[in-house]
C-alpha cells in the first residue's frame, strides 16, 4: 500500500502563483507514476496580498492546517508597498519557523563539475556544500519587536542551549548521512563571530560539546567575514556549516550566488516535527504575470520535501525521485537549454518547467 502525505500549500505573492502552479503539477504527476507514495496537495491562504484584503497575513486556519499537514510547501511570500504599521514586510514563512520551532534552515548549495558559476572553477571539481541556518532565533529574534527612540535604536541577539543543541544534533547528523552517500568528507564548520560576541563563544562551545559525541566526524570553526571570502576563493572545500540566522541570511545569498542567482536557490526550514520547502528568492512583483520567471528554486524546494519525507518515513522511491529531479534541473542549467532569461534562455516559466517534466517523463 503506498504512503499516502497531504501537503499544505501556500502560493505566495508575486510570482509566487505562476512557480507553485508547475511545481505542484510535476509532484502529481511524479506521484500517481509511484505505487510508493501518494500526494495531497491543499492550498490555504497567506501573505501580503491576503493581507491588504482582509488584515491577516497569516490566518489561524491555514496555521492549523499547515501544522496538521505532512509537509509545508511555501513559494515566495511578500510584497515591498504592503507592510505592517511599524514599516516591516509581510513574512508569514519567519512565523511558521517561529510557531512550528523550525530551527534548521537548510540551504544547499550545488555546482556540477563543468557546471556554470560566476567563480573561475578548477577542473575536476565541484561545488556541493549545506548552509545550515538556525532560523528562529539570533538577530531576528526581536523581529517586529526591536526598540527604537530618537536618538538609538536597539535589536536583541538571542542564542539558547535548548534550540542549539537540537541545530548541532541535526547539522552533525546530516553531514554523517552525506559521508555515507558519498556526498562530502564529513566535515562540520561552525561559522561565528566568537572572537568579538559573547553569545557566539557560547554558541561554538556547545558545537563543539555536539562534535565529541562523533569522533567519526571532522569539526572546525570558522569566523563570519573569513567564510564569505573562502566561499568564493575556495568553495568546494566546504562540506556543512552552520551558524546563527543573520550570518546564515546572508552567506546563503553568497551561495545562491555562486550557483548563478537566487533563481537556483532552494531552501528548508526543518524541526523537530514539521518542515517548510521554500525557494530562497522574493516574489519579483516586477515581472509578475509576465511568464518570466525562473521555477527551477520552487521545483528544488519541492525535490527537498520528497527528500525529507523519504527519509522520514522510510520510503525509498521518495527519495530517488528527489535526486532524479535535482539531476533533471541541473542538466537543463548545463545546457542551457529550456531556462529563463535570468539563465540566459528565452524559455518561459511553464517552458522551463515542461521541459523538467519531460526529462523525468511525465
Amino acid at each position: 500500500m503506498a504512503a499516502a502525505f497531504d501537503i499544505a500549500v501556500f502560493g505566495g505573492d508575486g510570482i509566487g502563483p505562476e512557480i507553485t502552479a508547475p511545481t505542484v503539477a510535476l509532484l502529481s504527476k511524479l506521484a500517481e507514476t509511484s505505487a510508493e507514495y501518494d500526494l495531497t496537495f491543499t492550498n490555504h491562504d497567506a501573505g501580503a496580498t491576503h493581507y491588504a484584503k482582509t488584515g491577516e497575513s497569516l490566518p489561524a486556519a491555514s496555521l492549523e492546517a499547515a501544522g496538521a499537514a505532512d509537509a509545508i510547501l511555501l513559494s515566495a511570500m511578500g510584497l515591498p508597498d504592503v507592510r505592517y504599521d511599524d514599516g516591516t514586510e509581510i513574512s508569514p514563512q519567519i512565523d511558521l519557523r517561529k510557531a512550528f520551532k523550525l530551527f534548521a534552515g537548510v540551504r544547499p548549495v550545488r555546482v556540477a563539475e563543468g557546471g556554470e558559476t560566476p567563480l573561475k572553477m578548477p577542473a575536476g571539481k565541484s561545488i556541493d556544500f549545506v548552509l545550515i541556518r538556525e532560523s528562529t532565533e539570533g538577530l531576528f529574534y526581536t523581529q517586529g519587536r526591536g526598540e527604537v527612540s530618537q536618538d538609538e535604536a536597539r535589536e536583541t541577539l538571542l542564542i539558547t542551549r535548548d534550540i542549539s543543541e537540537k541545530l548541532f544534533e541535526f547539522t552533525f547528523n546530516l553531514a554523517k548521512d552525506r559521508k555515507a552517500q558519498g556526498r562530502g568528507p564529513g566535515r562540520v564548520t561552525c561559522v561565528d563571530k566568537a572572537n568579538v560576541f559573547r553569545a557566539f563563544a557560547f554558541f561554538r562551545e556547545m558545537f563543539d560539546a555536539e562534535a565529541a559525541k562523533h569522533p567519526e566526524l571532522t569539526a572546525d570553526h570558522a569566523y563570519v567575514d573569513a567564510t564569505a571570502l573562502w566561499m568564493v576563493q575556495k568553495p568546494w572545500d566546504f562540506d556543512v556549516l552552520v551558524t546563527e540566522n543573520m550570518f546564515g541570511d546572508i552567506l546563503s545569498d553568497l551561495g545562491a550566488g555562486l550557483m548563478g542567482g537566487l533563481g537556483l536557490a532552494p531552501s528548508a526550514d526543518i524541526g523537530l516535527d514539521q518542515a517548510v520547502f521554500q525557494p530562497c528568492h522574493g516574489s519579483a512583483p516586477d515581472i509578475a504575470g509576465q511568464g518570466k520567471a525562473n521555477p527551477f528554486a520552487m521545483i528544488l524546494s519541492g525535490a527537498m520535501m520528497l527528500d525529507w519525507l523519504g527519509l522520514k518515513h522510510e520510503v525509498p522511491a521518495m527519495c530517488a525521485d528527489a535526486a532524479r529531479i535535482r539531476e533533471a534541473v541541473e542538466d537543463q542549467v548545463r545546457a542551457r537549454a529550456d531556462v529563463t532569461a535570468d539563465l540566459g534562455g528565452n524559455a518561459t516559466t511553464s517552458q522551463a518547467a515542461e521541459a523538467v517534466g519531460k526529462k523525468l517523463g511525465c
